[in-house]
């Protein structure tokens, strides 16, 4: 799989604003408030850093955070912080570990340390537990409970978090984020509202999604499937019964299975097909049975603000987030 741009932009950081991080006394916490400001400089800054491949870029964790660099990252509460998390990011085509290097907080009286495989937002997880290899309780890895026996977490896709809770002063703890080739990504969050991307499934049952968090033009390409190869191409608004499918869906959160679907393509075709989709999430889903080797080419552009009106005097935007 391939990803032709590698730019984040301020698509992605507004979704975040309404990020799902701490509620309550729960430990997997999933609700917070966080301005735009906040999170734009923290992703910001990340970017135009540039660091010396060998040496490892060293910096202060925040109560609230956004990591797209490898590091080692320290937290330091200067009072008690019950409401915090920081968010991961890689390329498409990476996973993430997350190491334990020094941990001093105290797990009797109420602290914590969790790391998610996934990104939490507005209560809805991605990936969703229907695409994700783990059940939902092994996605959650909470340092008290596993202490020295699980010192390191890797991610099954390009995106993580961590969620943490401090009540005392002067506790701290310190990781380390690594990034990983993955010959063959599965679930992908986009970092860019432009590019193209190949999603290759090597006969394994498994659903695999590529979430565009902008509104988007996008054009499928090429779908192939197994032998069915001289078919011609079928949309319809379900393919289900067919076992190999692609779905285009369309909505405001980022679980696939809460998503509106667009449109389905069950049979191998070469392309195009273009279409294009005011929402704020976009994403192309693959279902497979793994009978099959199955592949899926596409492009997509960010769409401008005339074209977005456009589809908002068609009613569009119903569709996209009043769902």
């Amino acid at each position: 799989m391939r990803v032709m741009e590698r730019t984040f932009r301020e698509r992605l950081f507004f979704l975040l604003l309404c990020a799902s991080v701490l509620k309550g006394d729960c430990r997997y916490i999933e609700n917070n408030e966080i301005s735009k400001d906040e999170l734009y400089s923290f992703f910001n800054s990340e970017l135009k850093r540039e660091t010396a491949e060998e040496l490892m870029y060293r910096r202060p964790l925040r109560c609230l955070d956004m990591v797209a660099v490898e590091g080692q990252f320290t937290f330091t509460a200067e009072r008690p912080q019950l409401s915090c998390a920081a968010f991961f990011m890689a390329e498409p085509n990476e996973v993430i570990t997350v190491e334990y290097d020094n941990v001093d907080i105290d797990c009797r009286g109420g602290d914590f340390i969790t790391v998610f495989d996934g990104w939490v937002m507005k209560g809805e997880k991605f990936p969703s537990s229907q695409d994700h290899p783990l059940p939902l309780y092994e996605r959650y890895v909470d340092y008290c409970d596993s202490g020295a026996l699980r010192r390191s977490v890797r991610s099954s896709q390009n995106v993580a978090m961590i969620f943490f809770r401090i009540h005392n002063a002067g506790s701290s703890f310190t990781l380390t984020v690594r990034k990983h080739i993955n010959p063959f990504p599965c679930n992908v969050i986009s970092q860019s509202p432009e590019g193209s991307y190949t999603m290759v499934n090597p006969q394994q049952h498994r659903n695999c999604s590529f979430s565009i968090i902008y509104p988007v033009e996008i054009d499928v390409s090429e779908f192939s499937l197994g032998h069915f190869n001289n078919f011609p191409k079928r949309s319809m608004p379900g393919c289900a019964e067919s076992g190999d499918f692609v779905q285009l869906l369309g909505g405001s959160g980022i679980d696939t299975s809460k998503l509106l679907p667009i449109t389905d393509l069950c049979v191998s075709f070469t392309g195009p097909t273009h279409m294009k989709i005011g929402c704020d999430n976009t994403v192309v889903r693959m279902v497979s049975s793994g009978k099959f080797v199955s592949r899926v080419s596409f492009s997509y552009r960010l769409l401008d603000s005339q074209e977005l009106q456009t589809i908002k005097l068609n009613n569009v935007e119903d569709f996209c987030f009043n769902n």
